[in-house]
């Protein structure tokens, strides 16, 4: 048994997490998320004051995560800490400190790239989330459809051309002066809306696409927040909740048809969602239901793994731990970074 300190610094949650175990077979044994609230004054992300409240959050974080598991600094084999994609100066207050710290202790350090820790999340609620699947990868800063044959091996299908899919919920969010972040808000006004009213097109979906289509697996969202900017503007503010209604579910339809044709292509018969959009219900539930008459089931992970957290990172860490995977002194932060694993499709 093998026993990894995650640690998440890739935006504005500071987050540490022990995980025990190998293989599959893992067990939880602590996650603390510190997230950082001062983001919202400002309607997003400020990334020198992320860094700066990492800075002051990650010693008390990970040793929180510590006491809770019932365990010292001396009882982990493995520091795995989120080294790619995100912001820069958030990344460097992880990797460095993990870096310190696993030299300190004479264990090793494993970088992980933050959406490959995404495709572990939900595997660590539902035992049958497990390769081989198709895998949407839903957050603020990325939209990408996979399929996984086995972990470590990634075909990407699809992603966004511009705009996130939470970035997108966001935006929008502010055009109808709704809180950051904008998700969970616009899905909860959007249930008040009346569909008939207001009605946006399907952003690169078309009946005639083909596999092999160039626009087949893509999405793109910028259109559909430049229709929602001219309804807002266009309208009265009793019309905020049909226009949210409108935009919603042509962004879930969207999400839910290119999953749907990932999953009927490969003949995959699980579908897992990742990140923080991952959490929306109406999203899961809508492609539950669009999935059943392929005889697929679809796994989403609780609202606390689908934000960015320790556990994954800590899981995928496990993972690349085992395969003998280690990092070296000179580990670096990145902004992007290609998914490790990537195979041609």
């Amino acid at each position: 048994m093998t026993r990894i300190l995650g640690i998440e610094t890739s935006c504005d949650e500071t987050s540490a997490a022990v995980l025990a175990g190998s293989g599959d077979a893992v067990a939880l044994e602590s996650l603390v998320i510190l997230s950082q609230d001062v983001h919202r004054v400002f309607g997003g992300v400020v990334p020198e004051i992320a860094s700066r409240q990492h800075l002051i959050a990650l010693v008390p974080v990970v040793t929180r995560s510590l006491a809770d598991a019932g365990i010292g600094l001396h009882g982990i084999d493995a520091v795995a800490v989120t080294n790619a994609p995100g912001l820069v100066g958030a990344l460097l207050v992880g990797v460095s400190f993990a870096k310190a710290l696993a030299f300190g202790l004479g264990v090793p350090c494993v970088g992980v790239h933050h959406m490959e820790g995404h495709l572990f999340a939900t595997a660590l609620e539902h035992a049958d989330a497990v390769p081989p699947f198709t895998a949407l990868l839903v957050s603020g800063g990325h939209t990408l459809l996979l399929d996984v044959e086995a972990w470590g091996r990634y075909r990407l299908l699809g992603r966004t051309r511009d705009d996130a899919a939470g970035e997108a919920f966001d935006k929008v969010a502010k055009l109808l002066g709704l809180p950051y972040p904008g998700g969970p808000h616009v899905e909860r006004l959007a249930r008040q809306g009346d569909p008939s009213r207001f009605r946006f097109s399907r952003p690169m979906l078309r009946r005639n696409q083909q596999p092999g289509d160039d626009d087949y697996y893509d999405v793109s969202f910028s259109g559909l927040k430049t229709a929602v900017l001219h309804a807002v503007r266009g309208s009265t503010p009793d019309d905020a909740a049909h226009i949210a209604r409108a935009f919603h579910d042509a962004l879930v339809d969207t999400l839910v048809e290119k999953t749907a044709r990932a999953a009927a292509q490969f003949g995959r018969t699980r579908v897992v969602l990742g990140g923080g959009v991952a959490g929306n219900r109406t999203l899961a539930e809508s492609l539950r239901e669009r999935v059943r008459r392929l005889g697929a089931e679809v796994y989403a992970p609780s609202p606390r793994l689908a934000t960015d957290n320790a556990a994954m990172i800590a899981r995928a860490g496990l993972f690349h731990f085992e395969r003998g995977e280690r990092a070296p002194l000179d580990l670096n932060a990145f902004a992007s970074q290609p998914l490790p694993g990537l195979v041609d499709a």
